[in-house]
């Protein structure tokens, strides 16, 4: 995502000790202890992701296929285009094309990577890979114990408007929804 040995203002610190405060099934964090070249030492949690797919389905020219979910951490039902995390040894594109088949049903003849992003580099190594998918087949949904998806298609200025009513509020959903005006 960047060179970490540039020089200026964005030079790296040296990384003096890490130490991993959690371990669980989606997520890890550290904390490691880093310091400047001037000798300024600091503390840094780093939450370490295995990356995931978000993926604009597209069915058609002007439809946009959304999905609908309880979100825990807003306390909230949010809409969203479909995502998740990768699996290991998994290419964005497999994964894309899984998450897809599992949270909508449908499966996409065709799969393009628009864009990788860094989602929130503050705090947290995820990085999430934007793919565009189309000519898609419907199917049955084949959702985790724990999930509760509606999959529904939109048209494109529809979703642009639930966005600026506030019915959207997923920055991922509204980066494909940037990028979708473009293409």
């Amino acid at each position: 995502m960047g060179n970490a040995a540039e020089e200026g203002a964005g030079a790296a610190p040296v990384v003096e000790s890490s130490e991993e405060r959690y371990r669980g099934p989606v997520f890890r964090v550290r904390t490691d202890m880093l310091r400047y070249a001037d000798g300024h030492r600091f503390a840094c949690d780093v939450v370490e992701h295995p990356g995931s797919v978000a993926i604009a389905a597209m069915l058609g020219d002007r439809e946009l296929l959304l999905v609908r979910q309880y979100r825990h951490p807003f306390r909230a039902t949010m809409w969203e285009i479909p995502a998740g995390k990768c699996e290991p040894g998994e290419s964005p594109l497999e994964g894309a094309l899984r998450e897809l088949a599992e949270e909508t049903g449908y499966r996409a003849a065709r799969v393009e990577l628009l864009a990788t992003v860094a989602m929130t580099p503050g705090f947290c190594d995820e990085v999430m890979h934007l793919v565009l998918a189309r000519d898609l087949t419907p199917g049955a949904q084949s959702l985790d114990d724990d999930e509760r998806i509606e999959a529904r298609a939109v048209p494109l200025d529809d979703a642009m408007a639930m966005f600026e009513r506030g019915e959207i509020a997923d920055a991922k959903t509204l980066l494909a929804l940037l990028w979708m005006k473009t293409l």
